[in-house]
């Protein structure tokens, strides 16, 4: 039996490769923009957590050096007589 296939694709098989090579493109494509946004997310947590790390490190120094509050004593309320 001989083979029915031709030297030349025919159009159909044509478009279906240019449809799959364009595919493979823009998941390509995607992906790299997928990529792209999560390493920006990365570094701005990063920068977040630098800025929140410094802030929390000034209020403990603001703590440990301002002096404690004192302690009143409550006052005593007058009773009435009745």
């Amino acid at each position: 039996m001989a083979s029915k296939r031709s030297d030349t694709p025919s159009p159909e098989s044509v478009a279906r490769a240019n449809r799959q090579r364009l595919a493979v493109e823009e998941g390509r494509k995607a992906m790299a923009d997928v990529e792209q946004r999560n390493a920006a997310v990365r570094a701005n947590m990063a920068r977040l957590r630098a800025l929140r790390e410094v802030n929390e490190a000034k209020e403990r120094e603001i703590e440990l050096t301002a002096p404690a509050p004192k302690k009143t004593k409550a006052k005593k309320r007058a009773t009435k007589a009745g």
